[in-house]
């Protein structure tokens, strides 16, 4: 089979490899989309992946081409999207079944090899049923998507909330909807320009270009979702007093807040969070599977989010141009095996 598989630090190479193994209580699934996130650039071309090589990609939907334990054959031929976590299940946080906060996980696309690939092997476990009205590119995105769900329970956001969202990336966009569909007032996205306004409002959802002296409105609720300290410092700027701040963006380095920006913390009693991903536990009742209720019900749409699509030969275009920012850009995704 094809696939792209990371050698080294900025050496991707698409590769004939063999075929996924698939022992019991695994399987295999045909990869029909996968999306690019931006954890992957830096995992590409600078941070590198937990060992070499591996094939990376961990936001993916498929079909089931085989099972390891025929008491599974009822999963093949269905279309599935994948939860990358695959849990220990013997930590303390997995025996609550709280696996996303995992102390020994390992994880589709960075610890083991991933969805930039014909077929990937992933545990029947890790396996989300999905209803026939749902695209294969729909189904791409439920990974972000249920991280962004996720981040609006965490942070409690309720009827009437004010809410603002620090970055204009997929997460972010697709949290302020779930959060008007939580019953918030008002959901402002603050972002640096102005590329991405459209995209931003088409999504009913309202935009705001935040520069270094503005005075900020101020929010019950911000989400925080860039990673950089100036990010942060707005998060905590644009908080009203007893409000809720939380932090998802992935940190792009060491984080620093000023002394000013600190003491707002304390002198407005904030409350502080932060989370990295989704709920899910194999049941019926998840992040994940509200998401998917969700997407069936037209309740979320993430059609629009999808700013450009490649086939599978031309996914180094798709890194490129998110690496170099060459245009706006908001989900980018590839189409396997068609």
């Amino acid at each position: 089979m094809k696939a792209y598989v990371l050698h080294a630090v900025n050496d991707l190479r698409y590769d004939d490899v063999s075929m996924p193994d698939c022992p019991e209580g695994w399987a295999i699934v045909e990869v029909k989309a996968a999306g690019i996130c931006s954890s992957d650039i830096a995992r590409i071309f600078s941070k590198g992946t937990y060992h070499f090589p591996t094939i990376p990609g961990h936001e993916l939907s498929g079909m089931v081409k085989s099972v390891g334990n025929e008491s599974d054959n009822c999963w093949i031929g269905k279309k599935v999207g994948i939860f990358p976590l695959i849990p220990c299940r013997s930590c303390p946080q997995c025996k609550e079944k709280h696996y996303e906060m995992c102390a020994n996980y390992d994880y589709v696309g960075s610890r083991r090899d991933g969805g930039f690939a014909e077929y990937v092997a992933v545990p029947v476990w890790n396996l989300i049923e999905l209803p026939n009205n749902i695209r294969y590119e729909e189904a791409a995105m439920l990974e972000p998507l249920s991280v962004a769900l996720h981040a609006i329970k965490i942070g409690k956001v309720r009827e009437g909330d004010s809410v603002a969202i620090i970055g204009t990336g997929m997460i972010g966009i697709a949290a302020g909807q779930w959060a008007k569909k939580f019953g918030a007032k008002n959901v402002t996205v603050i972002g640096r320009n102005e590329n991405k306004r459209c995209l931003i409002e088409n999504c009913g959802l309202d935009y705001k270009v935040c520069t270094q002296n503005d005075v900020m409105e101020e929010y019950d609720f911000v989400l925080e979702a860039v990673g950089t300290s100036s990010a942060v410092e707005t998060s905590i700027s644009c908080c009203k007093a007893g409000g809720r701040i939380l932090l998802m963006g992935n940190p792009s380095g060491d984080m620093h807040i000023s002394q000013n920006v600190y003491w707002r913390i304390l002198r407005k009693q904030l409350t502080v969070k932060g989370t990295w991903n989704s709920s899910y536990d194999g049941t019926n009742e998840s992040d994940w599977t509200d998401a998917v209720r969700a997407l069936s019900m037209g309740e979320i749409k993430v059609n629009s989010l999808i700013s450009h699509c490649f086939k599978q030969e031309e996914l180094m275009q798709g890194l490129d141009l998110m690496k170099k920012h060459d245009e706006p850009y908001c989900k980018v995704m590839t189409l396997w095996n068609v």
